[in-house]
């Protein structure tokens, strides 16, 4: 999700093209490159022209550290040029903006606000990652946007597709505009992919025994996976749809701010996601700017990304990663628990027999009332363990042991 520091202008803005110098590099590391036909930029002449911009979208990998650095500094950098700014996150759903309101206006400490916001729950990468940018937006007073909607509307509509919900339910968010044809071809084959991830683990396979080498456009697609295609990319139009609007809300809400838009570069590749639905709220003019880690990203694509420029980071080793331990089912806390709303095929859950509608009301002894409850104690698993559950059924109370795998 780097607890460093603020690069100084002077340095933001000067950096050299310092450690890739091979032929093949077309990204140099500390140097700005424009995509479209990989010419090197001036650190200062692009921040410049970044700063008069209706709106700045930064991507990232969320659990890449390296990315949350380049973010801070690109921030600082603009903001020394720009201080009308508001910044803009995916990691929150529009429910916490008053949260997120209390926090720049000094209000609330650090473990309070991770709580409130319900962080663990709700976005789940390292807190330590985007701590800085918070705590910069704290700083200067810059105003903090939750960009995202609740999750559970995201899951509704890939189970149920965007028109089975009801205008109650759409939360204020408008209907999206229409994927873009490379948009649609990108999560088809997303889709196809994951889908034999899903298939290979329910018949007790490791996910790295799907074939690699089949091209995904041999399957065709049975009738029920047409459905949910449609319903997947109902889904990510949605979500994209939903941070488009934030960012055009702000902007147009009066004074003009640079809004700065922290969101997965998967939203930004080839302006096909956010960068779209925001041309169709009327700000074509959104810019798009992409981490490049040098050794880690293939050149003939860096055209596709029709970024407006992409910033070259080194590829350095990542802090190790938790194994993490997965139940498998999508919840809601309740008075009496932690609801189950759905348990996905071949999970853990699925083995243990839960099922949807079950409300979990202890794992491992301890009272669980907040989806965060259940979380907090799985994320504490180590690999291989088995976890007692109490679980409410109707009126029958069932003792259940969870059997988590030795290789999550």
């Amino acid at each position: 999700m780097l607890r460093p520091f603020v690069i100084a202008l002077a340095a933001l803005l000067t950096l050299p093209a310092l450690a890739d110098t091979s032929p093949d590099a077309c990204v140099a590391t500390g140097q700005w490159t424009r995509a479209s036909d990989g010419r090197a930029l001036e650190s200062s002449s692009l921040l410049l022209n970044m700063s008069r911009k209706p709106a700045v979208l930064l991507g990232e990998s969320h659990d890449n550290w390296e990315h949350h650095r380049w973010q801070l500094d690109t921030v600082a950098g603009l903001h020394a040029l720009n201080p009308n700014m508001v910044l803009g996150f995916e990691s929150f759903p529009r429910r916490v903006q008053p949260i997120l309101d209390q926090w720049t206006s000094g209000q609330l400490g650090e473990a309070e606000f991770l709580d409130r916001v319900e962080w663990g729950t709700v976005w789940g990468y390292p807190a330590e990652q985007y701590m800085p940018l918070f705590h910069f937006a704290r700083r200067h007073r810059i105003p903090m946007v939750a960009l995202n909607v609740d999750l559970s509307l995201i899951r509704k509509v890939r189970v149920e597709g965007w028109e089975a919900v009801d205008e109650g339910q759409r939360r204020g968010v408008g209907t999206p505009a229409e994927a873009l044809p490379t948009y649609r071809e990108r999560l088809t084959n997303f889709f196809r992919r994951h889908e034999a991830m899903r298939k290979t683990r329910k018949h007790g396979e490791p996910a790295t025994a799907v074939p690699h080498t089949e091209d995904p456009k041999d399957t065709p697609f049975t009738e029920e996976e047409k459905t949910r295609l449609e319903r997947f990319i109902d889904a990510q139009l949605l979500w994209d749809r939903a941070m488009a609007e934030a960012v055009a809300s702000v902007r147009t809400a009066g004074g003009n701010p640079l809004v700065i838009g922290i969101m997965g570069s998967g939203h930004l590749t080839g302006r096909q996601g956010a960068p779209h639905q925001l041309a169709d709220l009327g700000i074509p003019d959104a810019a798009v700017l992409l981490p490049w880690i040098i050794g880690d990203e293939d050149c003939a694509q860096l055209a596709e990304t029709k970024a407006d420029a992409v910033y070259g980071l080194e590829l350095l080793p990542q802090p190790a990663k938790k194994p993490r331990m997965l139940l498998g089912v999508f919840i809601e806390g309740t008075d009496d628990g932690v609801l189950i709303s759905k348990v996905s095929e071949g999970s853990v859950a699925e083995t243990t027999g839960i099922l949807a509608k079950d409300v979990i009301t202890k794992a491992a002894g301890q009272t669980v009332r907040k989806a965060k409850d259940l979380k907090e104690i799985i994320t504490s698993l180590i690999p291989g363990v088995w976890l007692p559950l109490e679980v409410k059924r109707g009126d029958e109370t069932l003792h259940m042991i969870a059997k988590f795998p030795a290789q999550p």
